[in-house]
């Protein structure tokens, strides 16, 4: 028979250190954020190369690698000197080949946009008010197209639109016209493109915002009398109007930028942002330009639309 003694001190302090280290876990867990996650995701991948492009943006062209002068430099030990360049900034505005091409940038960006809600809000529409099993055929049809690189659908648009293409050689068959119709190198066909793109970007956060509204608003306007078309212009729009600011801001915001439509489907006089961008890094190697130009154009999207969304109270 074997007796074992046990300090009743020793114990205590093992039941204290137990009881120590589970209160540590429990704070530890209570003070978990889930969202510190997308934050510091924010901070990597948004914020820190935003603030790479500014400082880009106020450096000086110069012919080394990288292309560009250093803003932040050590003169001596205790020493910083700071150098801002602001001749880029200055361009932007002055210069008449970067205003054209921001205005015209623009139109194009407002006119795919206003394409894609005409299209996009009846679509939506329709696709809310069909039966379950059509309902997932078209969504699942609408996806497809992300399925496919922007490339293989933008060159099968230059595919039926080229001089020896699917539509001239019908039209010349059916003797409707006589020569080929240049198609291409317009801004009509850079906003087919566009539209043709950027369509589902318009239409499923409009059918998001549809297949949340309540019923009997609907029902209450037709059992008062309102015709199909009353109802959807006086409540149906109204209260997808969140969907339609979505829409439109993600449509706007890509089509802003877009530099593979314009290549592929426009000419040398068709020129957007997307194409000036490309020119200044790789062409002239002005990284600093290019920058700033990046700069600007998101401030243009982003500041109209954070005053738009509160002052409509979104």
């Amino acid at each position: 028979m074997k007796i074992r003694f046990i300090p009743v001190g020793l114990t205590r302090e093992r039941k204290k250190s137990k009881k120590q280290f589970w209160g540590i876990y429990k704070n530890m867990e209570n003070k978990f954020r889930p969202e510190i996650l997308p934050l510091l995701w924010i901070l990597l991948f948004f914020i820190a190369p935003l603030f790479i492009v500014l400082k880009i943006s106020f450096a000086e062209s110069i012919f080394k690698i990288p292309p560009f002068s250093e803003v932040f430099k050590m003169v001596e030990e205790h020493l910083l000197e700071i150098r801002i360049n602001l001749k880029n900034y200055v361009a932007i505005i002055h210069d008449s080949y970067y205003v054209t091409t921001f205005l015209n940038s623009v139109l194009l960006s407002i006119s795919a946009t206003l394409v894609c809600t005409l299209f996009g809000l009846p679509m939506a529409y329709g696709i809310h008010n069909a039966r379950d099993n059509i309902k997932s055929i078209l969504l699942l049809s609408l996806s497809l197209s992300f399925w496919t690189s922007i490339l293989i659908r933008i060159y099968s648009w230059m595919n039926l639109l080229s001089t020896h293409g699917i539509v001239n050689t019908l039209l010349l068959k059916s003797g409707v016209i006589d020569f080929p119709i240049q198609f291409q190198g317009n801004y009509y066909t850079i906003c087919l493109g566009m539209v043709f793109c950027y369509l589902p970007f318009m239409i499923f956060p409009i059918y998001a915002v549809l297949e949340k509204i309540d019923r009997s608003y609907i029902e209450s306007a037709y059992n008062l009398g309102c015709r199909s078309a009353k109802v959807f212009w006086a409540i149906t729009v109204p209260l997808s109007k969140e969907g339609l600011l979505t829409g439109c801001i993600l449509v706007f915001a890509t089509s802003m930028g877009e530099f593979v439509i314009p290549e592929l489907l426009g000419s040398a006089e068709t020129i957007t942002f997307g194409r000036v961008l490309w020119n200044e890094f790789f062409t002239n190697l002005d990284w600093p330009m290019a920058c700033a130009l990046s700069i600007a154009m998101m401030l243009f999207v982003i500041l109209p639309i954070f005053v738009f969304q509160k002052k409509a109270g979104l």
